[in-house]
């Protein structure tokens, strides 16, 4: 199974006068094609410093980091925009988004900043609604919606420019107990169809549902399965 991330001896480091902070300390570790891997640890252990370099959206101290073959450790911001747009789908767990809009605008939102042509990010829009089973909610607006829809709205959203990495950073930590499950059901089901996906999050329940679990701690890999 090929490689869709390699990161090596990656360091995140804010100073100041009075103290230094290794948010990253030297982290390296690969993810292939078409996994669906858990990233865990307590609070400051580095999760959201490893998602926001994985994501694209801050550049590291030091170190590695090639995304399908792309090294973007050192890209500026422009590119970085690229980058993101073509390679990544964010979820979040407050689903972002726009109330005033329904969940297909919601969902062909980002195509439009893509210039992806009306008719077909309508289409990819329509299809990745239908794929969360959202079909019949296309015109529903977030306040119509249980917050499990929304969160598969913004899922449908992630999936529309059919991105091969997902990062979904605590996806479940807004919803119920079967809200969650519904949707922790339907990225597994993504992931089955052939989607890699990344899951941050503190929640080991939600950990135990991925098929690679890694830990970090002080801003390393503490799980065995996960170094290089």
């Amino acid at each position: 199974m090929s490689e869709i991330i390699r990161i090596t001896n990656l360091y995140k480091i804010y100073s100041s006068k009075a103290n230094e902070v290794r948010a990253l300390d030297g982290m390296s570790l690969t993810i292939n094609h078409g996994e669906l891997t858990a990233i865990t640890g307590s609070s400051g252990a580095g999760k959201t410093t490893l998602m926001n370099m994985l994501g694209c959206l801050d550049a590291p101290t030091s170190g590695e980091y090639l995304l399908e073959g792309h090294n973007v450790a050192r890209m500026n911001d422009h590119r970085l925009s690229q980058i993101r747009s073509r390679f990544i789908g964010f979820i979040f767990q407050s689903f972002n988004l726009i109330p005033g809009l329904s969940a297909l605008e919601n969902v062909e939102l980002p195509l439009i900043y893509q210039k992806i042509p009306r008719n077909i990010r309508h289409k990819a829009a329509v299809e990745s609604l239908s794929r969360v089973g959202l079909g019949d909610r296309l015109h529903h607006h977030p306040s119509e919606m249980s917050g499990g829809q929304q969160q598969r709205t913004a899922i449908a959203r992630a999936i529309a420019s059919c991105p091969p990495l997902i990062l979904a950073d605590e996806p479940t930590g807004n919803l119920d107990t079967t809200a969650g499950n519904e949707v922790m059901q339907t990225l597994a089901d993504l992931n089955t169809a052939g989607h890699t996906i990344i899951l941050i999050t503190h929640d080991n329940a939600i950990a135990a549902r991925a098929r690679r679990i890694i830990r970090v701690q002080d801003g390393r890999v503490c799980s065995p399965d996960a170094a290089t």
